[in-house]
């Protein structure tokens, strides 16, 4: 099946999304008067946590840290922090700052995730997106080549990026992961110690810090404990812990 779209300038996409960003982007949306939430999650390197079909994209974009006894692979993800409307929306739903938009804002709607396939029903856009427009998708196959660079592009950000994100969280006192699969770690820090953080990590590299674990329940505290891994006692401030299990 085929797939088509073209932006109708609805603007949905640009409301209640939060953003991912290189980290060069956050260090621009910091300067300019915006907020990022530094979004956390991990598996331990027995494989907990991860479906083997996705260990090898999830290591590449994790960097190697120690949890108690056991051996962790922590993914942190610096976004634009979007409650409402962004920020750059105007009145007319065009993008204040479309020539330096984001990476991740020109790759919409494609996902970043290899294994997260394109699924129109779960974007906010209209049903008129994908009823015209230019082809995006052939017998499965993204025809976009600019578009393709783009995607391997913010995925090799996501790499060499990650050693200096824990640097920041370390300088910021971020130390709890969620499990993946079980939730994310929230965090909302003041953006004066954000952007002072960013130069102390980029000009002084240090090994990656302890982390613990925040977890949905006790079975799964459990299985981690049994891994050697160090389950978080107390929600550190600026701080939330978003579950993605049923309760």
């Amino acid at each position: 099946m085929n797939t088509h779209f073209s932006c109708v300038g609805c603007g949905k996409c640009c409301s209640d999304h939060h953003v991912p960003l290189t980290l060069d982007e956050a260090r621009m949306w910091a300067a300019d008067g915006g907020n990022v939430i530094v979004l956390v999650e991990g598996f331990l390197g027995n494989g907990l946590g991860l479906p083997v079909q996705q260990r090898e994209h999830a290591e590449r974009r994790s960097v190697v840290v120690p949890s108690g006894t056991a051996e962790a692979f922590v993914a942190i993800t610096f976004a634009a922090y979007n409650a409402g409307r962004c920020r750059n929306l105007d009145e007319d739903n065009l993008c204040r700052i479309y020539e330096r938009r984001p990476l991740v804002c020109r790759i919409y709607p494609m996902e970043i995730n290899p294994h997260i396939p394109l699924n129109p029903a779960a974007k906010d856009c209209p049903p008129e997106s994908w009823e015209q427009g230019p082809a995006l998708i052939v017998g499965g196959e993204l025809v976009d080549r600019e578009l393709a660079q783009l995607i391997q592009q913010s995925r090799q950000a996501d790499r060499d990026d990650v050693q200096t994100k824990e640097a920041v969280c370390a300088l910021l006192g971020i130390r709890t992961t969620a499990l993946k699969g079980d939730g994310f770690t929230a965090y909302l820090p003041d953006m004066g110690a954000f952007a002072q953080a960013i130069e102390l990590a980029m000009a002084h590299p240090s090994a990656a810090s302890e982390w613990v674990f925040q977890v949905s329940g006790p079975g799964i505290a459990e299985q981690l404990l049994d891994a050697g891994a160090q389950i978080a006692t107390e929600a550190p401030a600026n701080y939330t812990f978003i579950p993605l299990r049923a309760a």
